[in-house]
């Protein structure tokens, strides 16, 4: 979602391309300031921070900050090889008997693919081995991950596929801007911005480029 370009050394990735966006819109300059995930809700209650590029909405969060209405959503899709994706189009397919499900241990995905395939065989592997390596290798028939990372591998890998489409993803969260839980009209202004940019096809636009939708 946003990331250090080595090559540049410019902040790139999802989140950041519609932060110039809004800055594009405001016709302000954005002011980049990286923080730790400990320290963000305190940072802009201090107001260090005016607002976070994208977080999942849950209740613990919104008791010490304000989301706005969601822009984007994330969640849980297969990754298999691509000449498998037929194979293990469903999750159904996927929890049967003799199919390998490489996991990287001790995750949240660890835990979901216990969960999802009780028929399958969890192969759970340790950093710094992964998922999506086991299954490029074929040492592994299918992993799960975030529709994130999985957007990103299939660019990166031909030899991969996601073999759920986005209709299908599993535990959904919704992500939404970060702000100060005082600042009303801020909330009111992004949170009209989002809904006019989701509109113009701002945020479809981006789910094609960075995300596995």
């Amino acid at each position: 979602m946003s990331f250090r370009d080595v090559t540049s050394n410019t902040p790139q990735g999802y989140d950041i391309e519609t932060m110039e966006a809004l800055e594009a819109d405001m016709g302000v300059q954005v002011e980049w300031a990286a923080a730790e995930w400990a320290t963000i809700t305190a940072g802009i209650a201090a107001d260090r921070y005016d607002i976070f590029s994208g977080a999942s909405l849950s209740v613990p969060r919104a008791r010490v900050a304000a989301f706005t209405i969601p822009c984007n959503e994330v969640g849980t899709v297969p990754l298999t090889q691509a000449n498998n994706a037929e194979r293990f189009n469903s999750w159904d397919a996927i929890n049967t008997d003799g199919t390998r499900v490489a996991i990287l241990m001790g995750t949240t995905f660890d835990e979901q693919a216990r969960r999802y395939f009780p028929e399958a065989t969890i192969q759970a592997v340790q950093a710094p081995a992964t998922g999506w390596q086991e299954v490029l290798a074929g040492r592994a028939d299918v992993t799960i991950t975030s529709n994130i990372e999985a957007g990103t591998l299939v660019q990166r890998f031909p030899e991969l596929a996601i073999s759920v489409g986005v209709e299908g993803m599993r535990s959904r969260a919704p992500r939404g801007y970060v702000v100060a839980q005082d600042d009303h009209v801020w909330l009111n202004f992004l949170n009209t911005w989002i809904t006019m940019k989701q509109i113009e096809g701002f945020y479809a636009d981006l789910d094609a480029k960075w995300l596995a939708t």
